[in-house]
């Protein structure tokens, strides 16, 4: 539907007038044969009744209409018109073009959303003030995010609760191969294979770490720290079934050869670099994976992995 002239500032050109509401162009578009212009809205709902054009009776389908040209568009952008909201006092005559950002800050917008002044500070549309209740408007407000709440509380439930059907599904199949491991070797394989594979994937989701000073690692770590360490690896995914393995391999008696004693360490230090280090999240730790050192020596890494914990020298 287009503009009422009425609202223009002197005479208005018939080419930028729709001829089906007689109305300035709004949102035009052009027919591709006869090339007429129409509002979209006011040539669409003409179609959806009798597809051909208004005025010369080509046939025509809502999906060839084209943009109006830019001569067109231009020439109605300079047009002025009259503020919506001249009948509540707005006296303003502003280019087509502008109007709706205008409109957006008339003051003379009923509907133009203001702070409430009576003490709740919500924001509402200038014409509800008079029947603004601050009391009414916070109770709703609050059963609302309450709803909300408990939609979310809800939606978290069900997810929790598919995330344990998953995981339960998932301890079945692993001790389903643990089972068909012990009775039967291409099965072991099989089982075996895809347990270094999650390591694998595992390790992709870590982020690469860098030691900077390796003399400050903790070949002796206590309980307390490996706990720690232990419960940010559980946090952050880390496969079940290696979990143990790693944390037992977090002390020295369990390092392979080449780092079970301070003399060895002092050996083989040039080789430290050579290491993938992935970061243990948040700790002065790094996992050191099998996976990911495969070109290092055998007498310095270990199945499935070591755990490095540091007190300082972790970027």
């Amino acid at each position: 539907m287009g503009f009422d002239v009425a609202r223009f500032q002197g005479p208005v050109d018939e080419e930028l007038v729709c001829p089906i509401c007689s109305g300035v162009l709004q949102d035009p578009v052009q027919a591709p044969a006869c090339e007429h212009a129409f509002c979209k809205t006011c040539i669409n709902e003409w179609i959806s009744r009798q597809p051909t054009c208004p005025l010369d009776r080509t046939p025509i389908t809502s999906a060839q209409l084209l943009p109006a040209p830019r001569i067109l568009r231009n020439l109605l952008s300079r047009l002025r018109i009259k503020c919506d909201n001249f009948v509540h006092g707005c006296q303003q005559d502003v280019k087509l073009d502008t109007l709706m950002a205008h409109l957006e800050e008339c003051e003379f917008n009923p509907k133009r959303p203001v702070p409430c002044e009576q003490g709740c500070s919500l924001i509402i549309p200038k014409d509800e003030m008079k029947n603004h209740n601050c009391v009414r408007e916070l109770r709703n407000l609050v059963q609302s995010q309450h709803q909300k709440l408990t939609e979310i509380r809800r939606e978290l439930n069900e997810q929790q609760f598919q995330l344990n059907e998953q995981k339960r599904e998932v301890n079945l199949l692993k001790d389903f191969m643990r089972a068909m491991r012990v009775s039967n070797p291409i099965m072991r394989d099989i089982a075996d294979q895809m347990e270094r594979d999650e390591i694998a994937r595992w390790s992709i989701t870590l982020p690469r770490a860098r030691v900077t000073r390796w003399g400050g690692m903790i070949s002796t770590p206590d309980e307390s720290l490996q706990t720690l360490i232990k419960r940010t690896l559980s946090e952050y995914h880390c496969p079940t079934h290696v979990i143990n393995e790693l944390m037992e391999n977090c002390h020295e008696r369990k390092w392979p050869a080449g780092l079970n004693s301070l003399e060895t360490r002092q050996n083989s230090r040039r080789q430290y670099e050579n290491y993938v280090c992935k970061r243990v999240p948040g700790k002065q730790a790094v996992v050191v994976l099998h996976c990911d050192n495969r070109h290092m020596p055998e007498d310095m890494i270990a199945e499935p992995g070591l755990v490095m914990i540091f007190a300082h020298g972790i970027e």
